[in-house]
């Protein structure tokens, strides 16, 4: 959780809480004013020795010729202070230390040496995402898993290097897949076929450890977790024909029309996909959102460098290799229709 940036009161302000600004109350005497603190006294610029004190109406002088407590002065300033508004150069340094603080919270990993907050921070880029991070509780043995196996099994997608997935899988040939929740598909999928591996990426920490964990419990050294945006990873990050296939399962469908832009299965994601697929390889992806599954089917057809294994040109069949998902069975109870597509890269 990042901090919140701090809203100081600024030095001279506590008159303006025991008297607000504006009219002078009526039947106001020299004892009332008497009767207030010392530190009152010394809060609205006014020392004890100065004797009684006779409220003003706005605008009008004190004896001494300043400006009475409360009013503003032609600058727009209040008295006692050197800049309009009433904000000091102190004020301004305490609040830009305090967003200063909040900005390197989001940038400081929740689990030293595991995945960053914002691995790829230095893009600053202004663009359409398909995904909205969200921190959500790690369970004590998902930060086990993270601290001792991120390390061994983790990446940040930061967009500085081309990475070496021949090294990084030992000569495995290497689907990627994103978006994998809390990954026990994804688990599943790598411990049925040991000799393909699967690069998966998401942004979501509890899922990240939950992934390392499965995987490590049932013994696969096929799986690495990638930690950041999947479209930095795709542009900058992977070589040109390196990889084997690319799955999607159940993406967010974005279901608001307003919010179509966002869905990642669009001509533009294709155009960065095509490249660093091999010939051959399988794009699938799998929805039991029915309209996003028809923008699937026709963004896929339309697109000169995929091919519909269908014979009909239609949806497929699930194929075996893909378990039901927490997703697919959360859909399925809600009567939905599941469609799997299969486009290979021509």
């Amino acid at each position: 959780m990042s901090e919140q940036p701090l809203n100081p009161t600024p030095a001279g302000s506590h008159d303006a809480d025991a008297t607000p600004a504006g009219p002078a109350r009526t039947g106001s005497t020299a004892a009332d004013a008497l009767a207030r603190t010392a530190a009152d006294d010394a809060a609205a610029g006014v020392t004890a020795a100065a004797g009684p004190t006779r409220e003003t109406t706005p605008g009008e002088a004190t004896p001494d010729g300043t400006a009475p407590p409360g009013d503003v002065t032609a600058d727009g300033s209040t008295p006692g202070s050197s800049m309009p508004g009433d904000v000091t150069a102190d004020d301004d340094a305490l609040r830009a230390a305090s967003f200063e603080r909040a900005r390197r919270l989001r940038m400081e990993p929740r689990f030293p040496g595991g995945p960053a907050a914002d691995p790829a921070g230095s893009h600053h880029e202004r663009r359409i995402r398909s995904f909205q991070p969200r921190r959500s509780r790690v369970t004590t043995g998902q930060q086990e898993s993270l601290e001792r196996l991120w390390p061994q099994w983790g990446l940040d997608i930061d967009g500085k290097r081309v990475l070496d997935l021949t090294e990084l899988f030992d000569g495995l040939p290497v689907v990627l897949e994103i978006g994998f929740g809390m990954g026990e598909a994804t688990a599943q999928m790598a411990a049925d076929d040991p000799g393909t591996g699967i690069l998966a990426v998401d942004v979501h920490t509890p899922g990240q450890g939950n992934l390392l964990g499965l995987a490590d419990k049932a013994g696969s050294t096929n799986v690495r977790v990638a930690n950041g945006d999947a479209v930095i990873l795709l542009r900058e990050m992977l070589a040109p024909e390196s990889l084997d296939g690319l799955r999607v399962y159940f993406p967010d469908p974005w279901p608001k029309a307003r919010h179509h832009k966002r869905r990642l299965i669009q001509p533009a994601f294709l155009d960065l996909v095509a490249p660093v697929l091999k010939p051959g390889a399988i794009v699938h992806c799998a929805t039991d959102w029915e309209p996003y599954a028809e923008q699937m089917l026709e963004v896929l057809t339309a697109h000169p460098r995929f091919e519909n294994t269908a014979a009909d040109g239609g949806y497929a069949p699930r194929p075996a290799f893909r378990p039901l998902t927490r997703f697919e069975g959360q859909g399925l109870d809600k009567g939905h229709v599941v469609h799997d597509l299969l486009f290979a890269r021509v």
